[in-house]
């Protein structure tokens, strides 16, 4: 039996002096506790070794796929064809089928062959020779490296951490700036306070400080390289009029040196830039054509990565950067963020405010399959990028237009959408039926009466309505439901109630007509006294 072993270093063939003793799996291993005992066992027959590590990774991959490469190709040809009447013990059986399907050999795999190829790995420096054990292991190590990146398909252009740490150095770049030229401003203020009003660029002001120094120098000074004509001529006309303190030599050097460091800090900021701007259109073109670079950066360097960005589904890309405002909202109840990070877009820029949040949206769903298409597939072209950047921006011109295009027709004419207004139809309440007095005022009553006195004739007392009907329609009611089944003896009760609640106004109605006729007997009394008091 012949036995196939590979290795780190190339290919060994052993040969199976005694097969008997494969035969007892838990006791072989005793057979190999020293390498003397282990060379009566096996013998090496044959090692193919690998020219350079290149060799050892297309070897370690086609035998990961279960496929014959040529340098095992090349020693089962040169030594097992020669004993094709033996065995081929083999570790993966895959493989073996292979072997079998393409050489014509008969592969054999078992639990007594996976426990021969262990006690063989064991004494592996002492049955192969010509192989020193540093060599062994540096060449192990160098194919473990070789083969994690194949897997991997590592590439040092996809490493996304340096664009992580590339747009936190440019945040932290532009906040010192801002403070160093804060304070470049505020210092030599004092001095000359019109030249900050003048001249609105930060660079253009460093760059004139460092020139002029003293604003006394400033007619004598050119600075026709730093400013253009209208703007030096200003300058040399404030300087004449300025009304800033005076200031000693050392406090000018001290201000050149803090332009010389604004002025450096600057132009180490452009080329970081351009270099975060290379880096991305290396590892995320579709995402950087889509976003831009600065926004595509500050979305990996949110998520943390390239790969867990492209796990993030697009709701979650819309309002990435805004967590705080989407749990307040959360918390409040109130309407979540629209946008994150992807609202410093310059396509959601360019919209209006009304057209923001669906915009935003859109560029969302289209990002993450950039972003996913970036992180997981194998070309580098940003023609997806460019695609759906052209879709989005053509969506953005029709919402911009207002118009619903027809499905119908040439498609040029565009449909007016009326917008729709829910009309509401709320009946008023009118109370005037809730009250029982009479709506006539009493002054008028009094007119009236003094009216019929005058005209002799007595006033007619109003008649009070009797409670006979009402008790007629009672007893009418009761003899109606003594009729009627059981089932409606709830009726009963609400008719009862509505009676008696009738009869509640029907007795303030006597009431008021009692208070009326008082009323009118003391103005009689009145009366009659006075035609005494004429007589």
């Amino acid at each position: 039996m012949l036995v196939l072993f590979e290795t780190a270093a190339g290919y060994a063939i052993f040969k199976v002096l005694d097969e008997s003793k494969l035969q007892q799996v838990d006791n072989l291993h005793k057979e190999f506790e020293t390498p003397e005992k282990a060379n009566k066992v096996v013998k090496l027959k044959h090692f193919e070794k690998f020219v350079d590590t290149t060799e050892a990774l297309a070897a370690a991959t086609a035998l990961v796929e279960g496929k014959i490469g040529k340098s095992l190709k090349k020693v089962l040809k040169k030594v097992v064809a020669k004993e094709a009447h033996e065995q081929l013990a083999i570790s993966d059986l895959k493989l073996g089928g292979v072997i079998k399907e393409k050489l014509d050999l008969n592969c054999i795999h078992s639990p007594a062959v996976a426990e021969l190829m262990r006690c063989i790995r064991s004494q592996m420096e002492s049955l192969i020779t010509g192989l020193p054990p540093r060599e062994l292991s540096a060449m192990s190590l160098g194919l473990a490296h070789s083969l994690s990146r194949y897997k991997l398909k590592f590439s040092p252009d996809k490493v996304d951490t340096m664009i992580v740490q590339a747009i936190s150095l440019l945040d932290d770049l532009d906040k010192e700036l801002n403070n160093y030229i804060m304070r470049c401003r505020e210092w030599y203020g004092w001095h000359f306070p019109e030249l900050g009003k003048v001249i609105t660029d930060n660079l253009a002001y460093c760059k004139a400080v460092r020139k002029i120094g003293d604003r006394t120098n400033v007619a004598t000074s050119d600075l026709s390289d730093i400013l253009p004509e209208e703007i030096e001529a200003e300058v040399k006309l404030a300087a004449e009029i300025s009304m800033g303190t005076e200031v000693s030599e050392q406090d000018i050097g001290n201000i050149r040196h803090l332009c010389d460091q604004v002025i450096e800090i600057t132009e180490y900021r452009t080329q970081l830039y351009d270099y975060l701007k290379n880096r991305m259109m290396a590892i995320a073109p579709n995402l950087t054509v889509m976003v831009g670079e600065l926004v595509g950066a500050r979305l990996i360097s949110h998520a943390g990565s390239l790969l867990n960005l492209a796990k993030h589904p697009a709701s979650t890309v819309q309002i990435l950067g805004a967590e705080k405002a989407l749990f307040r909202a959360l918390k409040t109840r109130k309407d979540t963020p629209k946008y994150g990070l992807i609202y410093h877009a310059s396509l959601v820029g360019q919209t209006t405010a009304k057209n923001k949040g669906k915009i935003s949206r859109m560029l969302a769903a289209k990002a993450s399959l950039a972003i996913r298409y970036d992180a997981l597939g194998e070309d580098t072209n940003a023609e997806m990028g460019a695609e759906n950047r052209a879709k989005l921006e053509a969506r953005l011109r029709q919402l911009e237009e207002k118009g619903i295009r027809r499905i119908s027709g040439t498609g040029k004419a565009m449909a007016k959408a009326d917008k729709y207004q829910h009309k509401s139809e709320v009946k008023m309440y009118d109370p005037s039926g809730d009250s029982t007095i009479p709506s006539t005022s009493k002054k008028r009553k009094f007119e009236e009466i003094e009216e019929e006195e005058e005209a002799g004739e007595e006033p007619e007392t109003p008649v009070v309505k009797s409670k006979k009907p009402k008790k007629e329609t009672v007893t009418e009611v009761e003899e109606e439901a003594a009729e009627e089944t059981p089932k409606k003896k709830k009726k009963k009760k609400k008719d009862k109630k509505a009676e008696a609640e009738e009869e509640e106004p029907e007795e303030e109605e006597v009431a008021v007509t009692e208070s009326t006729e008082k009323k009118k007997k003391k103005k009689k009394k009145k009366v009659k006294e006075e035609e005494e008091d004429d007589e």
